[in-house]
Order: structure tokens, then C-alpha cells, then sequence
């Protein structure tokens, strides 16, 4: 049986890729990359050569997924890896998962777990994070402020959700007169990065520092709000 590899890719730090992802790209028949030109510079600084490479993202085709089909019936061993971080949590990982599923395509599907942005942050939280829902991006106007009534509605559950830096603070704001200022946030900036930091305390505290951090719109944040106490 052919077999789908899900590998997890560095989030910021080469050094986070593991030895088993390395060994898995490098037998790959072929990898699924959401950008082909990024995973193609990772294989180069991995000094993996000679690989083929094919484009799958949220906007490929059925055409692209029947492509696929047929090499797994092929006996084709894939890896699928997103831009970075784990496939399957905030790419089109799953949905291929699921037309594979659907079709009855016969494949095994193993996880080759590495960086995350997301047990980055809850690892460093310092916080009573079970139970905890995570909420992927924010929307950006529509049912934005139905999530922050839910948020509010459910303080004895912790949320990690990710956003734009750029529009971060104005939903902080409007998330501060759903479940007011008091409420435990943690902010990480460019996890793994050369530029990593992390704000935290009150809602109020966490989003002052960070607009107090002149380079708080760069880079890419993941937030985690807090039980209420």
C-alpha cells in the first residue's frame, strides 16, 4: 500500500526539522508542497537533491487531487509538507485527507510530528490551558464579533487563535468589550525566529506591550487567551 507521509517542516529555525523528516523527503517519490519554491530553497538548505516536486494548496484544482490518486494507485510513497509548520492544522492538508478518504483511495497516512506554532505556545504559556479550543485565524469582519460573544461565554476555556499583526490590536480591542481586560493573554511573535517574543498578562497588559515594541507588526503572531480566573 502506498503510503502519504504528513511532515512537519520548521516554523523559523532549520535546526527544528528532525532526522526522520529528513530521511522521509528524501525517499519520497514525490513531495506535495503548498509553494513549491519555498520547499524547493528548505530541500537546498537540507542538501536534498533531485526531488519531484508537486504544487497542492487550498486552490488546487480537482484535477491536482486526481493527479495524486493515481500515484498512490501507482504504489508512489508521498510526503506532504505545508510552508511551516505541522500540515493539516492551518493548510489544505486535511482536505486532501479527505477527498483521499472519500474516494476510497487505498493509502496509509502516517504523521511525522515536528514545529508547531501552536504546542510552541501552549508549551510557554505558564497557564491552565485544559480545556483549550483552537480557533485558527481570526476572522477578519465577518463572525469576528460572534467568536469574541462565544470567548465570553465560555470563560472556563482557554482559545489560541492566530492573527495579522497589522490587525491584531484593533481585535484585541474589540475582543476587551466582549471579555474585558482582565482575562489572561499570551502573545508569541516569530516563533523560533531571530526575533521570537512573547507578551504577556492581563489582556490589557499583553496588548500594550505589544504596541510598546516598535517592531510588533512584523513577522507573524499566535495568541492564546486565558481562563478566566
Amino acid at each position: 500500500m502506498a503510503k502519504l507521509f504528513m511532515v512537519a517542516t520548521p516554523i523559523g529555525n532549520l535546526q527544528d526539522i528532525s532526522q526522520r523528516a529528513i530521511d522521509v523527503l528524501t525517499r519520497a517519490d514525490f513531495i506535495l508542497a503548498e509553494d513549491t519554491r519555498h520547499t524547493r530553497q528548505l530541500l537546498e538548505a537540507l542538501q536534498i537533491k533531485g526531488k519531484n516536486l508537486l504544487s497542492y494548496h487550498q486552490h488546487s484544482s480537482d484535477k491536482q487531487v486526481d493527479m495524486i490518486k493515481s500515484l498512490l494507485a501507482e504504489d508512489k510513497d508521498l510526503a506532504l509538507v505545508s510552508d511551516a509548520g505541522t500540515p493539516g492544522i492551518n493548510d489544505p492538508g486535511n482536505l486532501l485527507l479527505e477527498a483521499l478518504f472519500a474516494a476510497g483511495v487505498p493509502v496509509e497516512v502516517i504523521p511525522v510530528p515536528g514545529a508547531s506554532a501552536l504546542t510552541s505556545l501552549l508549551s510557554v504559556a505558564g497557564l491552565d490551558i485544559n480545556p483549550f479550543t483552537y480557533l485558527g485565524f481570526l476572522p477578519h469582519k465577518k463572525g469576528r464579533e460572534k467568536l469574541f460573544k462565544m470567548m465570553a461565554e465560555n470563560p472556563e476555556t482557554a482559545f489560541v487563535f492566530m492573527d495579522n499583526p497589522h490587525r491584531l490590536a484593533k481585535n484585541l480591542e474589540k475582543m476587551m468589550d466582549f471579555v474585558g481586560a482582565e482575562r489572561p493573554l499570551l502573545i508569541g511573535r516569530e516563533i523560533t525566529k531571530q526575533f521570537e517574543t512573547f507578551y504577556r498578562g492581563s489582556i490589557k497588559e499583553a496588548y500594550q506591550a505589544f504596541l510598546n515594541d516598535k517592531n510588533h507588526d512584523k513577522g507573524e503572531v499566535i495568541a492564546l487567551l486565558g481562563k478566566l480566573k
